[in-house]
């Protein structure tokens, strides 16, 4: 596909880029990306005067929210490290999105309206506004994306909301084709959402989550008022700094209030409390405004994540975290955990029988009797899978944070792993929970442990006839443990679950289980409770 124009050219007047802009290839998003950028180098080259500036800008807006968005599904939902060409992709996304936000504030420079013009301060809101909005999607990509922010990216955005108070159109109604609603909008409630979307901690959330934290933000952001702060003023335990390059700022490291601002988010935590009473009588997220592809069950959980930090309310942790070091190991994949866990390869059983539930029970109760500390002994002769080593950063009880060079195999949100810790020799089935790349490309995870000694299974489902019709697949169980609430459950690759459904288990002996219901999942596996047949 041929690009719209090969180099810069000038864009003397609105007829001659409004065709420019219809003549982008949509349907080859990589193409008019670059096509973009090329529009968008030739507005900063040579700019037209500043009306016409500012009409092609918006012109082209919707084109280039289309394309970007349509660019990320290269890169979302992807193990990290990206990619070479996926990295590049990611790249060009944050680069059109602050090139945007660029022109638009040398729009507002080569702006020679007067100051008394009525329309001067719509326009000037107007302009804030879309380098708000602008700078504020290329955070979002970053934190879709489960990358570091760059320096100084935050300053850019403090700076456009602060230059919207001193020019005191920061409350100023402004229209918003973007808005799916229709809704118009301001500067304040623009700048909001992107902090209320850090504070939803979107490193911890998949991809589809942070989408819908992202729309009830830009939804609920006029409900949060942001004021300066007053001396002598109560306030919460974080506040925005507009001098630091970060989102929130801990009160107590604040020497001085010039620069601080107070959230006020009392009305949102009234609002996220009625919806989630009206979720509860059963009335459908789309009649809410939640969106038209998401389940209640979804929304009440995500909510749930939502009320403390949107409420600034202090999230107590179940348990206590602390420093330590060491060296972690850690594996990916059903083969390697299942053998790391095992002690020895899976080969398919040849002579077994059917144990009774009686007898089952009465192995599976005892099974602990031996030493749980007694190290396995691998047969290394044979071993041909291979683990990663992290660094510790700090523990608790249920988890780890850790940390590792950009050496090493990708990891994806969410996914299933065995680590064995370094005051260990057992290894454990875990989650990733949280997971973000470094700006120098290393890994940094939150890792949460699924309770109990995992055992390593094999698995098969049987037909209706009640004759199983295939081999025996990886699997782990998992045993109750009372004293956390958890029940006794099975770890299986996705798919599997049906309620009802009866699977035969191999371990020492066979026997059958009848599935419930989904615990936990993830990407690459369900963890489902059962009981046995």
């Amino acid at each position: 596909m041929n690009s719209v124009f090969s180099t810069l050219i000038a864009i003397p007047d609105l007829q001659t880029g409004c065709e420019i802009v219809s003549r982008l290839s949509l349907a080859n998003p990589q193409q008019a990306e670059l096509d973009l950028s090329r529009f968008l180098d030739s507005l900063l080259a040579a700019p037209p005067n500043g009306e016409t500036y500012f009409l092609l800008l918006e012109h082209a807006r919707l084109s280039i929210a289309f394309v970007a968005e349509e660019l990320t599904k290269r890169y979302l939902n992807k193990p990290l490290p990206l990619a070479d060409v996926e990295e590049g992709i990611f790249q060009r996304v944050v680069a059109l999105w602050l090139k945007t936000a660029k022109a638009y504030a040398h729009c507002a420079e080569n702006d020679s309206a007067e100051d008394n013009d009525p329309a001067h301060a719509k326009r000037v809101a107007l302009i804030l506004h879309r380098c708000i909005q602008h700078t504020g999607m290329a955070i979002v990509e970053h934190q879709r994306a489960r990358r570091e922010l760059p320096w100084g990216l935050w300053l850019d955005l403090h700076g456009f909301y602060g230059s919207a108070e001193e020019w005191g159109v920061a409350t100023l109604n402004v229209p918003d084709a973007l808005d799916p609603l229709g809704r118009s909008t301001h500067c304040t409630a623009a700048y909001v959402s992107v902090l209320l979307c850090e504070m939803a901690s979107c490193y911890s959330l998949s991809v589809r989550d942070q989408t819908l934290v992202r729309r009830w933000a830009n939804y609920w952001a006029p409900l949060v008022d942001l004021s300066k702060v007053e001396p002598a003023q109560a306030l919460p335990q974080f506040v925005v700094d507009l001098m630091q390059d970060l989102a929130l700022r801990s009160i107590a490291d604040c020497l001085q209030t010039e620069h601080l601002r107070r959230l006020d988010t009392s009305r949102l935590a009234m609002q996220v409390s009625q919806v989630r009473h009206q979720l509860k009588q059963r009335i459908p997220p789309s009649q809410l405004g939640l969106g038209d592809h998401c389940t209640a069950l979804q929304c009440s959980r995500l909510l749930d994540h939502l009320s403390r930090p949107w409420s600034q309310a202090r999230a107590p942790r179940k348990f206590r975290r602390h420093a330590t070091s060491g060296i972690t190991r850690l594996c990916t994949g059903f083969e390697p955990m299942h053998y790391f866990v095992s002690g020895k390869e899976f080969e398919q059983p040849e002579n077994v029988r059917i144990y009774s539930r009686r007898e089952f029970e009465s192995l599976f109760t005892f099974r602990h009797q031996g030493d749980p500390t007694q190290e396995l002994h691998l047969r290394h002769e044979q071993l041909s899978y291979g683990v990663d080593n992290w660094e510790v950063v700090n523990q608790s009880a249920n988890g780890f944070r850790l940390v590792r060079s950009i050496s090493g195999k990708k990891m994806e949100h969410g996914q299933l792993l065995a680590l064995c810790p370094h005051d260990g020799e057992r290894f454990l089935l875990a989650k990733a929970t949280w997971l973000m790349q470094e700006k120098g490309g290393g890994l940094i995870a939150g890792i949460e442990t699924l309770p109990g000694l995992p055992i390593a299974a094999g698995a098969r489902p049987l037909e209706n006839t009640g004759e199983p019709r295939e081999k025996f697949h990886r699997a782990f169980l998992l045993p109750a443990i009372p004293v956390v609430s958890s029940e006794q459950s099975i770890v299986l690759p996705p798919g599997w679950f049906r309620s009802g459904r009866t699977i035969e288990l191999f371990t020492d002996i066979t026997w059958q289980i009848k599935l419930i219901h989904v615990l936990d999942d993830g990407p690459d596996f369900e963890r489902i409770s059962f009981v046995v047949s």
